[in-house]
């Protein structure tokens, strides 16, 4: 039925064509010296309307798959651009074309008017052009100063309306995963006020929570459940807002958590609250603002140099020969080198160097004084 309905409409543009190149053509001839050679009656301009009509429209009847085909590929391409576009440069972008088209409407009267009925086919073309160079222009002028443009708006309206008292309304929204909720953290670091702004929970996090919080392995169902108090806490201490994602088309044809959860950031301007390591490379990719918990953690613990001492407790072996493992409270691992005979002494020890990456941070060290060992816990032999 859409086929047919499409062919019919592609029938009814190609006759209209039709119509519009009989037209130009009868305005060139009757423009030039060829007027007075050329005489047509009107018997053989409806002829040759018909003729026109009949061609172009039967030639768009069978060109409709070859349309419907590109057009189609045409609008996969460009949604598959404006997805990678964010939403403010799209909305300059249009602002930008409205201008574009406004103030080349104007210009093309001018045209029309000096052109007149005797040359309207160059005032015509001249109007398209200049509709397509100022859209274009416009679209361009918007897109690389469309963020001044909208700074400038926004400074103005401030400076004409009294402040908010919320922070909230001018605080980009945060975005929480399901491994930030679970980790528990977020709760205390909210308590602690360093997070302004709306916390928003997608709908399809707390369906990844419920599940979780269902499955036959007791670990997973312990961290949804741990994931779901954590929610409850926050949303009676700070408020949370579940957002709906029924309404995003784009969101449904996703199935991957992560990748609904940057799409969504993109839509809604704002941050992804995650512990996940590999969602926060995805998310550089995209150009998605993360803020990550494992990162914060790392930038606050206490700056340990090389050279420094510490007294440690060594726990357990480690994975090389003759190496120790000690933890400092914060749960930073120590490796101590050739501390192997140490395990189960607390013993001083010198930092030699300290390795820092996105996971974590990991400091080496060697015991200060071998010859004088720590208290062991069974250091009395009879």
């Amino acid at each position: 039925m859409i086929k047919k309905l499409l062919r019919i409409i592609f029938s009814l543009v190609g006759v209209l064509f039709g119509y519009g190149i009989y037209l130009l053509l009868m305005g060139l001839i009757k423009s030039t010296y060829l007027a007075d050679k050329i005489r047509v009656t009107e018997t053989q301009q409806f002829i040759a309307t018909i003729s026109f009509a009949i061609i172009f429209g039967i030639s768009f009847y069978l060109l409709t798959p070859i349309f419907r085909e590109h057009g189609a590929k045409l609008a996969k391409n460009i949604e598959t651009d404006l997805q990678k576009i964010p939403t403010n440069e799209i909305i300059t972008g249009t602002f930008g074309l409205i201008i574009g088209l406004i103030i080349a409407f104007l210009i093309s009267q001018v045209y029309i008017g000096i052109a007149g009925n005797e040359f309207f086919y160059i005032g015509t073309i001249l109007s398209v052009i200049t509709y397509i160079f100022l859209g274009y222009l416009g679209i361009l002028v918007a897109s690389k100063k469309g963020k001044d443009i909208i700074a400038s708006l926004i400074a103005a309206r401030k400076s004409a309306t009294p402040k908010s008292k919320g922070k909230d309304s001018e605080a980009t929204p945060k975005i929480l995963d399901t491994s930030v909720i679970i980790d528990g953290r977020i709760a205390d670091i909210m308590k602690t006020g360093f997070i302004e702004g709306k916390i928003v929970i997608p709908e399809f996090v707390l369906v990844e929570l419920r599940h979780i919080a269902d499955s036959s392995d007791g670990l997973k169902r312990n961290r949804g459940r741990r994931g779901l108090d954590i929610l409850n806490r926050i949303q009676s201490e700070y408020g949370i807002e579940i957002y709906n994602t029924d309404s995003e088309k784009s969101l449904d044809e996703i199935p991957e958590v992560d990748v609904k959860l940057l799409k969504l950031a993109q839509l809604m301007n704002g941050k992804v609250v995650t512990n996940d390591f590999n969602l926060n490379k995805v998310a550089m990719i995209k150009g998605v603002e993360v803020l990550n918990i494992n990162e914060l953690a790392n930038t606050v613990k206490p700056v340990v140099l090389p050279g420094e001492d510490m007294t440690l407790f060594l726990v357990k072996e480690g994975k090389e020969v003759n190496q120790a493992v000690a933890y400092l409270d914060d749960g930073t691992m120590i490796v101590v080198e050739e501390g192997r005979r140490f395990i189960g002494q607390t013993i001083n020890v010198t930092v030699t160097s300290v390795l820092q990456t996105a996971a974590g941070r990991m400091i080496f060290a060697k015991p200060k004084n071998t010859n004088k060992t720590g208290n062991k816990k069974d250091d009395t032999r009879e």
